[in-house]
């Protein structure tokens, strides 16, 4: 699947304001993993209010316990304290790795900035071992831009 094809829908679902913010993410997550197949987890987390810490938002895969993430642990919580994306093509050889199943050989985490303000990521796990590329990076930041035009 190319990805860039997969713009206009995720664009299109971003600016349906008959539904609602958490029914545009589960569209976008559904988009995402039924259409890039090494996509095999997609979700969305969120700050939690003032804590310093992530709450899970609509996802689409393997149900998780990993509802909250305090900031700094896992790849998630990392990203909440560095603003950048995360690409990991091996969770193994990650220190700070919060599995959430043996199956998830790769990960990427792409935060969500609204007026500035990291509100969020986009988090995606992978079966298949070193499968993120550039595009990928670049796809999910663009992502990441149309969700936070919900906020906006």
């Amino acid at each position: 699947m190319n990805l860039q094809n997969l713009k206009p829908e995720i664009k299109k679902i971003a600016t349906r304001e008959n539904l609602s913010v958490d029914e545009r993410l589960l569209k976008i997550c559904e988009v995402l993993e039924a259409n890039v197949s090494y996509y095999n987890w997609v979700g969305f987390y969120f700050k939690n209010g003032n804590k310093n810490e992530l709450k899970l938002g609509p996802y689409v895969g393997e149900p998780t316990d990993h509802v909250i993430i305090p900031f700094g642990k896992g790849i998630c919580g990392q990203v909440a304290v560095s603003n950048e994306n995360f690409v990991v093509p091996d969770v193994a050889a990650q220190d700070n790795y919060i599995a959430c199943s043996i199956t998830v050989k790769a990960e990427i985490v792409i935060p969500i900035f609204v007026n500035g303000e990291n509100i969020g990521q986009i988090d995606i796990d992978s079966s298949t071992p070193d499968p993120f590329t550039e595009a990928d990076e670049r796809f999910l930041e663009f992502i990441c831009k149309e969700v936070a035009s919900i906020y906006n």
